[in-house]
C-alpha cells in the first residue's frame, strides 16, 4: 500500500524572483530540478495564485510556462497599491511577493521530488 506524499513548500522545489512594471508585477517560477517541472505546471496554477494574492486583490492573474527553462512567470495585476510612485506600501516594489508564492503548499507526485 502507498501512502500519499505529503505537502512541502514550494520553496523547497523552486526559487523564485519578482520584477515591477506600474501596478503589474511579474514573479518568475524556476524548478531546481527538471523531474519537479510537471507538478509546478500541475500545481502552481493561476487559479492557487490568485487564491494566495487574493488579500492584494489582484483584477488578473496570468501564467507563462517557459517550458525549456523549467520556468513560468506570472503576471499579477493591480497588486501594488499603484505601483512605485503611487504606494505607501513599504515594499513598494512588491519584492516579498515572491517570498509568498514560495510558501505555496505543493503535493508532489513522488517522494523522490521533496529533494533537490
Amino acid at each position: 500500500m502507498e501512502l500519499p506524499v505529503s505537502a512541502v513548500l514550494l520553496h523547497t522545489l523552486a526559487h523564485a524572483r519578482t520584477g515591477d512594471k506600474g501596478d503589474r508585477s511579474c514573479i518568475s517560477v524556476i524548478a531546481y530540478d527538471a523531474r519537479h517541472w510537471p507538478t509546478l505546471v500541475e500545481q502552481v496554477t493561476e487559479d492557487r495564485v490568485m487564491q494566495l494574492f487574493a488579500h492584494r486583490r489582484p483584477s488578473g492573474v496570468k501564467r507563462y510556462l517557459l517550458p525549456k527553462l523549467h520556468a513560468m512567470n506570472f503576471v499579477l495585476d493591480d497588486v501594488l497599491d499603484g505601483g512605485v510612485n503611487g504606494s505607501l506600501n513599504l515594499d513598494t516594489h512588491g519584492k516579498c511577493l515572491s517570498s509568498l508564492l514560495l510558501s505555496l503548499p505543493i503535493h508532489p507526485n513522488d517522494p523522490q521530488e521533496t529533494t533537490r
